[in-house]
């Protein structure tokens, strides 16, 4: 059996576009034929839910419940892959759930194959979350997500300050998503589809659409321009599938 993989979306700060990344997760894994489930931590509304509503359940990471449906079923689930998409102020205590329940532990002994896409913001603040961050990443692979979707203007940190941060962290990686025309995003939550979906001109039941052509043409371009950095880092390897070349959704 494949060992399982799991990769933890979140920040400590809102407002920076987790959701956004675990989004174009989603559709990267679809596009490599990837079988893939999610856990949205946002209870009970959910937003991940709302776009990936057939492979998505709400959870509350809080709860001894709902991480017994997350981590025993790892195992049992016929996905490779396991998105949890981690609400607003909730990465670190998230993380030391993780590290209470065992399964730190099993991804240190190499029983699971752990990920953390961590959500910059533009602030000193962000800085600080990787420090706190870093007391929980052996056995980890780490990525520092500097996301451009809602225009974030990051202020140049000081190089050096920045360094001791960062090299925290043994074998960090970063990874930039870029932005994407308002209108084009703006369209695309109002269509309430997965990204891949919206440039395929389809609807939430596979049906034709009607979407611009013009602000399709805008999503396909950016949603390639993040899958060159998943791709640069090498995320099918990571969960053990080895596939490149033409991908599903890339039309």
């Amino acid at each position: 059996m494949a060992k399982p993989v799991v990769i933890v979306v979140g920040a400590d700060k809102g407002g920076v576009g987790k959701t956004t990344v675990s989004r174009t997760l989603l559709d990267y894994f679809s596009a490599n034929n990837v079988p893939t489930r999610a856990f949205d931590t946002e209870s009970p509304r959910g937003t991940l839910m709302r776009f990936h509503p057939d492979i998505t359940q709400i959870v509350d990471m809080t709860t001894t419940s709902d991480q017994m449906k997350i981590f025993d079923t790892l195992n049992a689930a016929s996905p490779s892959v396991t998105v949890i998409d981690v609400r607003a102020g909730l990465l670190s205590p998230a993380l030391a759930s993780l590290r209470d329940i065992g399964f730190l532990d099993a991804a240190k002994s190499g029983q699971i194959t752990f990920a953390v896409f961590h959500i910059l913001g533009p602030s000193i603040a962000s800085l600080d979350e990787i420090a706190e961050t870093a007391n929980f990443m052996q056995g980890a692979k780490y990525f520092l997500v500097k996301n451009f979707i809602n225009d974030t203007q990051f202020f140049q940190w000081d190089q050096a300050t920045y360094n001791s941060y960062f090299h925290r962290i043994k074998d960090a990686t970063e990874l930039t998503i870029p932005k994407l025309n308002e209108m084009a995003y703006e369209q695309v939550e109002v269509s309430s589809v997965p990204f891949l979906k919206f440039v395929a001109n389809k609807g939430k039941d596979d049906e034709a659409a009607n979407y611009s052509f013009v602000l399709r043409g805008y999503v396909r371009h950016w949603l390639a321009n993040v899958w060159s950095e998943f791709d640069r880092i090498k995320l099918t390897d990571l969960v053990g599938s080895g596939k490149s070349g033409a991908r599903g959704g890339e039309k």
